[in-house]
């Protein structure tokens, strides 16, 4: 980022406090402000269920191996070890990702089309959210997108740890399982209670619609701008 110069920008949208100070503690930019992503909830939102095709469902990459252990820990090993029918969604799986995935016994379908999660998330019972290790140790308090989207299609949701230290979830909205015996405990009593599972849910969209939908966002966006003048013209092109 030292290469980059944006002496001639107003300031920089940064996804997370962590990375906002990381700017200033550098002096990379006049400005910076903490603008989180959010749900599309003109996408992501409940759906009815079709048919149950399974317990458990991931949707994300396996990448380059900087989750390689998390996964294998918070996914693979305990829907294995529970017999808790699960599949996986996405792409960049090399060889060794697949063959561990068809030993834990899990089905693997492939990319998924970003438009479709909505209707996958339906029709299982639960997902989990591992974020990658670089998120994890040194950018506390960024989730992936996909917490974000899973929790606004209203499906139970169970993550591996991560420090929420800007508080952008209530306590309940979510299980944190922070060993796979945990994440093995987590599936079983979401699986097993559905009272219990529907009201974490309920809880969890709750908050989405209320702190973070991108229309929350685009009203911060526009609160930024408005110091620069920028917020007539913005509110001109929306008319």
């Amino acid at each position: 980022m030292r290469a980059n110069d944006l002496s001639h920008y107003d300031g920089v949208l940064a996804f997370g406090e962590t990375i906002r100070q990381i700017y200033l503690k550098n002096g990379w930019a006049k400005n910076v402000w903490t603008w989180h992503e959010a749900a599309d909830v003109r996408t992501f939102y409940p759906r009815k269920q079709q048919r149950l095709e399974g317990d458990l469902v991931w949707i994300g990459n396996w990448g380059d191996g900087e989750r390689k252990a998390e996964l294998e820990e918070f996914l693979l090993q305990p829907a294995s070890e529970a017999g808790i029918r699960t599949r996986i969604y996405g792409v960049r799986f090399p060889n060794e990702a697949r063959e561990a995935i068809d030993r834990a016994g899990i089905e693997f379908g492939g990319w998924l089309p970003n438009y479709k999660v909505p209707a996958v998330f339906t029709n299982y019972c639960a997902t989990v959210h591992v974020p990658r290790r670089p998120y994890a140790e040194k950018l506390a308090g960024i989730p992936t997108i996909r917490m974000f989207e899973a929790m606004a299609c209203g499906i139970p949701l169970i993550s591996a740890p991560w420090n929420d230290c800007e508080e952008l979830f209530r306590p309940d909205d979510y299980l944190l399982a922070r060993n796979k015996r945990e994440m093995r405990d987590h599936l079983w009593t979401v699986l097993n209670d559905k009272d219990f599972a529907e009201n974490l849910a309920a809880r969890a969209l709750e908050t989405i619609r209320e702190r973070h939908t991108c229309a929350h966002r685009v009203d911060q966006l526009l609160s930024i701008c408005e110091p620069f003048g920028l917020s007539t013209r913005a509110s001109a092109i929306a008319s």
